[in-house]
């Protein structure tokens, strides 16, 4: 493989480009007198993807996998494949504040989002293509506008790019009710929309919004239109755990400490049962586990019938088996307050799904659609069976699927 490299002095980098862990993003090499350039770890280098040779060797790597029968990739910090031709200078952040990552001093616009990105995908796509359900998906952290730009003009690029606004957007009903609508309206035709709640570089759902809306959050993934992504140990409802000092091992937190960028956190291991180490390892685990871990595991959670996993279950049943919830049209309807609501329809099937965001209960009223129905699933099980109409009472931290078939 072919670095991305500058020849340069080594009296210092050759330009202002930093890496997202600290310091500069280039590195002297002594043996070629040359430096490279690394987005992350100075072990992890940028290819140079303008060489007609790495795209070469790539591809094939990618059909060496494909032919041993993976299910497909998906490709680490996407938007950042390929670099500014002419290796410019960043410009200066405007918006930079102490105590933000150092990395955000500079505005990567010639280091990220390159127009040149887009054929490199396609190319990707293409090998993807030789062979039958396979999926490519990409990672990227872009705003909407530029996000779905990675499905391609004819959805001839990423199958998935991920969508992260569930992650990142504040845990607010009006501000997640305008955002499906931007992302739904900015979808390319014929593109398949994606929603991802919880990975590993994001604290975790239970720790965002609490474990009493937890189950709203997995309610809200799995009714939305698209694919969901679910993040290992989000079904049981597990939250952060502190990392004490000696025991951080995120290379981000060991660069830039003291600013809360390590990730950890949400990294610790999968929780299976109450024995030692929660039944993950006969070893000692690489990162400690939560305190709680005897209570809140697999275990535990399948023997209990209102449980998290349980719930996770249920609701992956539903959807799996409701062409209305996994490939339906979708619907918003307006909302006040903490109330999220939308139907999901597919011929005669019509589902009406309602969240409360909040802590207090709160009525929504729906003029506009007949909505007469009952619950199948909730996240409060007395609620289940019930008949709604179109005027509906959520406590707080509630939400209902309702089947509203046509007949």
């Amino acid at each position: 493989m072919v670095p991305l490299v500058r020849p340069g002095s080594r009296g210092g980098p050759p330009n202002n480009w930093l890496s997202a862990f600290g310091g500069s993003g280039w590195e002297w090499d002594e043996s070629t007198g040359q430096y490279y350039f690394h987005s992350y770890l100075k072990e992890q280098p940028d290819l140079n993807w303008r060489n007609p040779q790495v795209q070469k060797e790539m591809h094939d790597t990618m059909r060496f996998w494909l032919d041993k029968g993976v299910d497909g990739f998906r490709v680490d910090v996407m938007w950042h494949m390929i670099k500014d031709k002419r290796l410019r200078n960043n410009p200066p952040n405007p918006a930079f504040t102490k105590g933000m990552s150092p990395y955000m001093r500079f505005l990567p616009t010639y280091s990220v989002d390159q127009p040149e990105v887009h054929d490199i995908v396609a190319g990707m796509r293409k090998v993807t293509n030789e062979y039958q359900e396979r999926v490519l998906i990409g990672e990227i952290y872009l705003p909407v506008k530029s996000l779905v730009t990675y499905y391609g003009d004819n959805n001839e690029e990423a199958h998935l790019p991920f969508n992260f606004q569930l992650i990142t957007l504040p845990w607010d009903a009006r501000e997640i009710a305008a955002a499906i609508d931007q992302y739904e309206g900015a979808l390319p035709e014929g593109a398949w929309p994606n929603w991802v709640l919880g990975n590993h570089d994001k604290h975790r759902i239970a720790t965002r919004v609490g474990a009493k809306q937890a189950k709203i959050a997995a309610m809200l993934l799995l009714t939305l239109r698209g694919t969901p992504t679910m993040y290992y140990g989000d079904e049981l409802g597990m939250k952060n755990v502190f990392i004490p000092r000696k025991k951080i091992q995120d290379p981000h937190e060991k660069n830039i400490p003291g600013l809360g960028l390590g990730r950890d956190p949400e990294r610790t291991p999968m929780q299976w049962n109450a024995e030692d180490h929660a039944g993950f390892t006969n070893g000692t685990p690489w990162l400690p586990l939560g305190r709680n871990y005897q209570k809140v595991n697999v275990s535990v959670q399948l023997e209990d019938e209102d449980s998290m996993l349980r719930f996770y279950k249920r609701l992956i049943k539903l959807r799996n088996t409701t062409p209305a919830l996994n490939a339906g049209n979708f619907r918003p309807l307006e909302a006040e307050g903490n109330i999220l609501a939308y139907i999901r329809r597919q011929g005669k099937q019509k589902w009406l799904v309602a969240l409360n965001l909040g802590s207090r209960r709160q009525s929504l009223e729906i003029n506009d659609i007949e909505v007469n129905g009952k619950v199948a699933l909730g996240t409060h099980p007395d609620k289940e069976g019930a008949e709604v109409s179109n005027k509906i009472t959520l406590r707080g931290n509630e939400g209902i699927l309702v089947n509203c078939q046509d007949h």
